[in-house]
């Protein structure tokens, strides 16, 4: 294939994963913008809460990527049981790892009261955090069928479903959040009702289309119960865990940024989680070229093709470069606008303008690392790069943010240097590895 082929299939692949990802994060994004218009206050508890809630979905969403490579692997290989096997016990693992998590969240939520924040952000953020936690069981269904069909070529299934939910969140955010249609306000806690509800529809209506395709009907015993095998369990833990602590690392990096940007106060928590949500869209859009990575990757992986495996990387590489290269200029040229969109607060508005110029920097780093983590997935390599994006957050870019901004003088700012130092050191070590890796293969 020559590159102009690889960058054509690379889009037709990624593109519908591009707006589902997008989808999935305006989820959030309208939660968090509708949620903004009831104040400085219930915006932070918001992202105080979807902190703790999003550090668990991201486990969550790692684990089940372990079903990607797998099922693109078999696919290359035309092996029809292996991709049956696979949707079968991941459906098992997903559904099992998200109750045990629902169970984490449920008992150990009390922890926030611990972790210098308002207690007032607090106690709104607790009864936020015991609904939506209960969407990760549903979510998981989704993403089960999601990775499978992912793993197939088929993107477009997710993006359906995830647009049609989308609808329907916006609409009962604003019956339940608000009071609309004889429906009482329920404030901060209608928005997490509306985001349970629209993920249950996900799932039901993920589940029902790919059982009901025709594309996917050889692979029905995927959704039978029974025929377990031990080594298949193993083999998706094997690449499962490390995956979801690979999404630990990161996203708890940048949720424990939000826990030391609250311990400036409600105000200064509100300016992080504008622009940390606004950076997020960017980053999950980026994440469909990392999914187009893991399923091009894999899939020739098991066609043990090394030379169009690597063109299929590099071009994904120079995709993701130029989108966040575009990111980037929107958030600095529109920095002073885009906050507006949350809140209107005259404290709030300017640090979230100069966090955006900061975000717009480290667009580069962020699209890299997400494309080489996902390749380097497809290879079926994901314990190495656990390590990687554990030394560069955890042990270098956010003790450098804590120094900066309460030892420095640097003030909130400072926490932010220490996520793009963090970003960049992952990205550059991420795609050494990547390159080492793709050299091996024939």
């Amino acid at each position: 294939m020559t590159l102009r082929t690889h960058f054509r299939e690379n889009l037709i692949l990624a593109l519908p994963v591009m707006l589902s990802n997008l989808g999935h994060v305006l989820m959030g994004v309208t939660d968090t913008m509708m949620v903004g218009h009831l104040g400085a206050e219930s915006l932070a508890a918001a992202g105080l809460a979807l902190v703790v809630f999003n550090v668990f979905m991201l486990f969550g969403v790692g684990v089940s990527y372990a079903m990607t490579p797998l099922v693109a692997a078999a696919h290359g290989a035309g092996d029809t049981s292996t991709i049956a096997a696979v949707v079968r016990h991941g459906l098992v693992v997903n559904v099992l790892n998200a109750l045990a998590l629902v169970g984490v969240v449920t008992v150990g939520k009390n922890v926030l009261y611990y972790m210098g924040q308002s207690d007032a952000v607090v106690a709104q953020a607790l009864p936020f955090l015991d609904i939506v936690a209960w969407s990760l069981v549903p979510m998981m269904v989704f993403q089960t069928c999601k990775q499978f069909a992912e793993g197939m070529s088929n993107t477009r299934v997710a993006l359906i479903v995830m647009v049609a939910a989308n609808l329907l969140n916006v609409l009962l955010n604003y019956i339940f959040i608000y009071g609309h249609f004889g429906m009482p306000a329920l404030g901060l806690t209608g928005a997490a009702w509306a985001t349970f509800t629209s993920r249950v529809f996900m799932a039901l209506a993920m589940a029902a289309l790919v059982y009901a395709l025709p594309s996917f009907r050889s692979y029905r015993a995927g959704f039978g119960v029974g025929d377990y095998a031990r080594p298949l369990f193993r083999r998706l833990l094997g690449l499962g865990i490390p995956s979801g602590v690979q999404f630990i690392f990161e996203a708890a990096a940048f949720d424990f940024s939000l826990v030391m940007m609250g311990w400036y106060g409600a105000r200064v928590q509100a300016a992080h989680q504008i622009a940390i949500n606004l950076a997020s869209l960017s980053y999950m859009t980026t994440a469909g070229l990392g999914a187009a990575a893991t399923v091009r990757v894999g899939y020739y992986l098991g066609r043990q093709d090394g030379i169009n495996m690597r063109r299929a990387s590099y071009t994904l590489i120079v995709m993701a470069m130029a989108f966040m290269s575009v990111c980037a200029v929107v958030f600095v040229v529109f920095r002073q606008v885009l906050p507006t969109w949350y809140v209107h607060d005259a404290d709030v508005v300017p640090l979230a303008a100069t966090l955006l110029i900061i975000a717009g920097m480290f667009q580069l780093s962020d699209g890299m690392q997400v494309v080489c983590a996902s390749a380097l997935r497809g290879l079926q390599d994901v314990k190495i790069p656990s390590l990687f994006i554990f030394l560069s957050y955890w042990a270098i870019g956010l003790p450098l943010g804590y120094w900066l901004g309460f030892h420095a003088g640097v003030g909130p700012v400072g926490i932010w240097w220490g996520l793009v130092v963090g970003l960049t050191l992952t990205a550059t070590a991420l795609f050494i590895r990547l390159r080492w890796a793709l050299r091996r293969i024939p």
